[in-house]
């Protein structure tokens, strides 16, 4: 099964020093390596735009960009982006808040058939209220 791969984890592997990761994280970008090296990472517009986004040096920018540029962007469609409203008013009403981001991962990952790779918990909340499902490292 292909995995969506969450902003979250791609900072954790490509703008955190590894030298800086606990035991936890280590085993996360572990799990991401398999994911590329078999082909089952994915990656859509908005989660890149989240990870390139925030980046003050212009080098580091540029490299990172590049880096990115080896995963084209699993397309979004119209029933997405209303998936997405549909999931950000269902949780709204049960009382579970949530970025647009976040919704539109879910519903791409809802309409593909795909699982939702994160370490935000927000996510754990989502899956409560929404049939998403989350992956897990090979390791838990």
């Amino acid at each position: 099964m292909k995995v969506l791969i969450d902003t979250s984890i791609w900072s954790l592997a490509l703008r955190r020093k590894k030298e800086k990761l606990n035991d936890l994280e280590i085993n996360i970008v572990k799990e991401l390596t398999e994911l590329i090296q078999e082909t089952r990472a994915i990656m859509i517009g908005p989660i890149r735009q989240e990870i390139l986004s925030g980046i003050n040096s212009k080098s580091q920018y540029l490299n990172l960009k590049l880096h990115l540029r080896a995963f084209n962007d699993f397309p979004i469609c119209l029933k997405d982006y209303e998936k997405a409203a549909e999931f950000f008013n269902f949780c709204r009403s049960k009382g579970v808040q949530g970025s647009q981001v976040d919704f539109i991962i879910c519903s791409v990952a809802y309409n593909s058939n795909l699982v939702i790779f994160t370490t935000d918990n927000d996510f754990k909340f989502y899956a409560e209220q929404i049939n998403i499902k989350l992956h897990q490292t090979r390791d838990s």
